[in-house]
């Protein structure tokens, strides 16, 4: 056994931060996880402090050795899916949000901290749990038929999503543990993590970045009780789907879990914006719920959508053992929300963790306090063009993700400038604009033109294209 001296001048965070440091240290051998009973006897004391941490505590690796990768401390085989660049390995798992003075680890506390103010027990303690270092190899199934999504959805195709082979990929969203979590009795959490999507490149996207997730379920009486409604009132009926409700839900439990979900996304949007900010709710679909909404705020004169939201989907809480209970849920992107209250321009900016001329502006205690970011130094373009013909099955994020492999974070940008199709000779060729900047130093021509050679002959290779010129 051990102890661990509470001290008064430590945040609960920085107490967890140490428990789970001692834990690995007394309880780890090498890869080994903490076993079942000492594990689950961990979250129920971190419990009391709200914030549940599994601790992943190995090194991402690729090791391409007969058909297999390792990753995370497990072995994969490899098959006719598989799909993830070694580029993109050394980055798995690392976990900004839980970085201290890390941009979006203030933000997480923000969030993390609006929902502990205003979702209090009966014994004055936060509703919600929070779960923040899941890892981000999940099978399939949890990532799509958990949430219902459709075979034939786009997001399930090869040219969208990482996969290690055809049973595990890399989490899309983090809303593939909302199933694993309502599973195992709770009714309200908030999940922060990385995700990965095959994306265009630009200024805003990147092939890794974060979100937080957040569930809130209630049974038929603590829903009406909490808003003082007495009276025969149900959550469940036998009806009809339409615009405005499911099947099973009745249109005054859907009223009160609509209402509260968007007053407390409004609210949270007024605790990060400020009080002045506008908003504006836009229906939406996703497959997980119903009905759905975004949520918009003006933001520099245009609106900006800032997060998803929705009633769950009943079938999705039956399925995960929760079927007498009715519930909302909301994710949302945190670079996103970061870039526009920290004026960040640039995603790539997020990985510059080891810089302290980065890093060093966010060193603050409260992390509510109002930052601006300022550019550490600023290095100029180089910009060439690159043309080619396609083939058969060309997927544009095949290519976003080839040139992310080959140039790796000196792409700045790829933009297509030119869909041409000649009707002669019957082909399709498209032209993409390149952008290079390294953020270090200044990229000289040399080494730009050299990179951009790579980048055409690897098209060439792994894609079956035809250049037809690279400027």
């Amino acid at each position: 056994m051990f102890g661990i001296d509470i001290d008064e001048n430590l945040s609960w965070e920085d107490h967890v931060d140490r428990i789970c440091k001692i834990i690995s240290s007394k309880v780890y051998f090498g890869t080994k996880m903490i076993c079942p009973v000492l594990h689950a006897t961990l979250k129920h004391s971190l419990r009391r402090f709200q914030l549940i941490r599994c601790c992943y505590c190995t090194s991402p690796k690729l090791s391409e050795k007969n058909g297999t990768i390792e990753l995370l401390g497990k072995t994969y085989k490899t098959d006719h899916v598989t799909n993830i660049r070694s580029s993109l390995i050394p980055k798995i798992g690392i976990g900004l949000h839980n970085m201290k003075h890390h941009p979006l680890n203030l933000l997480k506390r923000q969030i993390v901290d609006y929902f502990y103010k205003n979702f209090i027990n009966r014994q004055k303690n936060p509703v919600f749990s929070v779960y923040d270092s899941i890892s981000p190899v999940v099978t399939l199934h949890q990532n799509f038929d958990s949430l219902l999504v459709p075979e034939d959805h786009v997001s399930r195709k090869l040219s969208e999503s990482f996969y290690l082979n055809s049973q595990y990929m890399l989490r899309a969203h983090t809303s593939a543990h909302q199933s694993d979590l309502i599973r195992t009795g709770l009714n309200a959490f908030l999940v922060f993590g990385d995700v990965y999507r095959r994306d265009t490149i630009d200024s805003s996207h990147y092939p890794i970045f974060h979100q937080a997730e957040g569930v809130r379920l209630y049974r038929g009486q603590e829903l009406f009780s909490k808003m003082n409604i007495t009276g025969d009132y149900q959550i469940f009926e036998n009806g009809e789907k339409n615009e405005t409700k499911q099947p099973l839900h009745t249109k005054e439990a859907v009223m009160i879990l609509e209402h509260e979900l968007k007053s407390t996304l409004e609210n949270l949007a007024f605790e990060l914006f400020g009080k002045d900010v506008e908003t504006q709710w836009v229906d939406a679909y996703f497959p997980f719920t119903h009905p759905s909404w975004e949520l918009e705020i003006k933001f520099q004169g245009e609106w900006l959508e800032v997060l998803g939201c929705g009633i769950m989907e009943q079938e999705l809480l039956t399925a995960a053992g929760a079927g007498d209970q009715i519930g909302w849920a909301f994710g949302l992107g945190l670079e996103r929300l970061a870039m526009r209250l920290y004026s960040i321009p640039d995603i790539r900016q997020f990985w510059r963790y080891n810089d302290t001329g980065f890093m060093s502006q966010f060193a603050v205690k409260d992390p509510s306090t109002p930052i601006k970011y300022k550019e550490v130094s600023s290095y100029p373009q180089r910009i060439y063009n690159m043309s080619f013909w396609l083939t058969d099955g060309y997927s544009e994020n095949d290519f976003y993700d080839l040139v992310r492999n080959v140039g790796g974070d000196v792409v700045e940008q790829v933009r297509l400038t030119d869909d041409f199709y000649h009707p002669k000779v019957k082909r399709h060729s498209h032209c993409y604009e390149i952008v290079y900047r390294d953020m270090s130093k200044s990229l000289s021509k040399e080494e730009a033109n050299i990179i951009h050679k790579q980048i055409g002959e690897a098209a060439s290779k792994e894609l079956g294209v035809e250049n037809r010129w690279n400027l």
